[in-house]
């Protein structure tokens, strides 16, 4: 299947009549798969994509602003604002598959006016050349339509963000994933087929009861019905619940986030914060006191430190004068001792002469070399010399521990500056209330709804107990008071059916789920480039939760992926789904790229992108397929055309024209 045009006219910001051609062929040989169309928030890229569904599927389309609307009120809410009331709304989807071995055509119209009478749009089929209308078609257009772009799996092939980033965060995909994965594994024909079977069964049933035993199964049956039409009624209520948990969680958020950046939290926190700049006030004064302390004892020297360093050096050169002087007198003595020695020894003369001329020369060389010239003016004795190598030994580490305690003292200082500063940047009162109250009532709203949803699951919860208690009430009933007479093996038939059909399901689901399996991971490798991250993925058969495993087999926690490798992992999950369904189908994905890294962003736009279908549909904003991303695609030969949606804000309205951003 291919889409070759789409026409919108007067429809939603769309004024007019505008074409865009979405032929992937460049020429009569060659085609590229990618069809870019680029608009800023708001400009009508999401209408593009609702506008495709309600040309398919009219009534059944699920279509992002339709919300809870009717139809005929959501019709009236796709009417341009500024239209001419007696102008028609129009949509036109041109589209090409095979059909008996040879491509057929088809251009499906529909056609509504404001407030339209009988509560829904014109459909019409144009054929091949466009002149003329297939009415048989039109009248079974929704079973058609379902043997080519089957509803239920039509969001593995047109989907956006918001739905990628809701699988990717959940642990169990939801509902909407789970009946496309249902509608592809071909499982809900065997459901379907045992609902039918039930049906059968309880119809012979009351083909052979008598009117006491019709009218008690007929109330049980009632009961039944109710129940389940409550219970699916309160799922769509849940649904709704969960939507809502979900914006009033985001309220929240913002309201706790704009408490803070506007300062609440410090004027919360404001006593708090006093008490710490009084506590690092405190803190600043003692270390001035200790401080004081050390300048009331040796540190003012430091104010003479030179002079103090110049005493200490003189004062060493005349002690040791004064010990060379010293030992000068020793020696002379004991010379003096020695030649009164010799002389008693009666050398000779002249013997006793040179001795007494060589000490004399000897006590005058070292005098002589070790005596210092320098002028005595200090006068020093020893203990004086002393008492001032401890004055300077104390004046350093008073000089160390008063850096020290400078250097704590400044840190103090700039801490109280700090605390002066988050204080002052605080809310006023009035202002700090208004954003405490915001703050209490979001958080009073998130915790109502929330608790409005838990109520409404165990709701949902005893439904069930009770629709399966009724089932079991009712087969029981049946079986033990009616009279099957030749309906009994019809009866007994059907549930062997029913029996085979549940083995039937599960080993089938089993089969299916391998294969995709394998494309799953396959397709997660391939976008993340990462080999050694998953050796294998598991989807559980009744819930279709994913389970990832590592090269030794011991599960990798989905938690632990980041949040781009939990988007490629869903992606992967809608590329595998859409491979294994075997299906040629377009793809159609908006806002493609809007929560992911750069990294992860190259490998989509390289490995996704092109690869993912023979018709790719992307809907984007500048900032997701940016300069960068569309030239590697265009160098890559990957797109085929390029439309810009620009939206003028003062008409509100947006026109389609030819290019992209850049």
């Amino acid at each position: 299947m291919i889409f070759l045009e789409l026409v919108l006219q007067n429809f939603g910001p769309y004024s007019g009549k505008q074409v865009i051609n979405l032929n992937p062929k460049i020429d009569e040989d060659n085609s590229n798969p990618i069809i870019l169309l680029g608009g800023m928030n708001g400009g009508g890229k999401t209408t593009l994509m609702d506008a495709i569904r309600l040309a398919l599927y009219g009534q059944r389309a699920q279509c992002s602003t339709r919300g809870n609307l009717s139809y005929p009120d959501f019709l009236t809410q796709c009417v341009n604002s500024k239209a001419d009331p007696i102008e028609k709304t129009r949509i036109e989807l041109v589209f090409e598959h095979i059909e008996e071995d040879r491509p057929i055509k088809y251009r499906v119209v529909r056609t509504w006016e404001k407030n339209p009478k009988d509560g829904k749009d014109h459909l019409g089929i144009l054929g091949d050349d466009e002149t003329w209308p297939i009415d048989s078609l039109v009248n079974i257009w929704d079973e058609y339509i379902e043997n080519i772009l089957p509803l239920g799996i039509s969001n593995l092939f047109l989907f956006d963000g918001e739905q990628v980033k809701e699988l990717a965060e959940q642990e169990i995909p939801p509902p909407m994933v789970v009946d496309a994965i249902n509608g592809l594994l071909g499982l809900e024909l065997a459901d379907k087929l045992a609902v039918d079977l039930e049906v059968l069964v309880n119809r012979k049933k009351r083909e052979f009861a008598d009117n006491k035993d019709l009218a008690k199964l007929e109330a049980i049956e009632t009961r039944l019905n109710e129940k389940q039409e409550e219970y699916e009624n309160n799922e769509k209520k849940l649904e709704v619940l969960n939507i809502k948990v979900t914006e009033f969680g985001k309220i929240h958020e913002e309201a706790l986030a704009k408490f803070v950046n506007e300062g609440g939290k410090i004027a919360a926190e404001r006593s708090q914060l006093e008490r710490e700049k009084e506590d690092k006030i405190k803190s600043g004064n003692n270390v001035r006191e200790s401080l004081c302390e050390l300048a009331s004892d040796v540190l003012p020297l430091a104010l003479i430190s030179p002079l103090l360093s110049q005493v200490q050096r003189q004062g060493e050169k005349e002690l040791k004068n004064q010990q060379i002087q010293l030992a000068k007198d020793v020696l002379i003595a004991r010379d003096e001792r020695l030649l009164n020695w010799l002389q008693q020894l009666n050398l000779e003369s002249n013997k006793v002469t040179n001795i007494q001329s060589f000490l004399a020369e000897d006590i005058n060389n070292l005098y002589t070399n070790n005596l210092s010239t320098e002028n005595t003016w200090l006068n020093g004795d020893e203990e004086s010399l002393s008492l001032l190598d401890n004055i300077t030994y104390r004046l350093q580490v008073a000089q160390n521990t008063a850096q020290k305690q400078l250097d704590e003292l400044n840190s103090y200082e700039e801490e109280i500056l700090t605390l002066e500063r988050q204080v002052q940047t605080a809310a006023a009162p009035e202002e700090y209330t208004k954003l405490q109250n915001a703050v209490k009532q979001a958080q009073t709203e998130f915790n109502k709804i929330q608790s409005q949803s838990e109520m409404m699951k165990q709701q949902l919860i005893e439904l069930e107990t009770e629709i399966k208690k009724l089932k079991q009430e009712l087969n029981e009933y049946t079986v033990e008071n009616l009279k099957y007479q030749n309906s009994e093996h019809i009866i007994d038939s059907a549930a062997k059916v029913q029996a085979t059909l549940k083995v039937f399901r599960e080993r089938l689901t089993l089969r299916k789920l391998n294969k995709l399996e394998e494309e799953v991971k396959n397709c997660f490798l391939y976008l993340l480039h990462k080999s050694d991250l998953v050796h294998r993925i598991a989807i559980d058969s009744n819930t279709f939760k994913l389970s990832l495993y590592d090269l030794n087999g011991k599960p990798v926690p989905k938690h632990r992926l980041s949040a781009g490798e939990k988007q490629l992992l869903a992606i992967a999950l809608l590329w595998g789904l859409a491979k294994v369904s075997g299906r040629r189908l377009p793809v159609a994905i908006d806002t493609p790229l809007g929560r992911l890294d750069s990294s992860h962003r190259h490998n989509l736009v390289e490995r996704y992108f092109p690869a993912a279908s023979h018709q790719v549909i992307l809907l984007s904003t500048d900032t997701e397929i940016g300069e960068k991303e569309v030239q590697t695609l265009r160098e890559n030969e990957a797109i085929a055309r390029e439309y810009l949606l620009h939206y003028n804000s003062s008409k509100r309205e947006t026109t389609i024209k030819p290019g992209y951003f850049w």
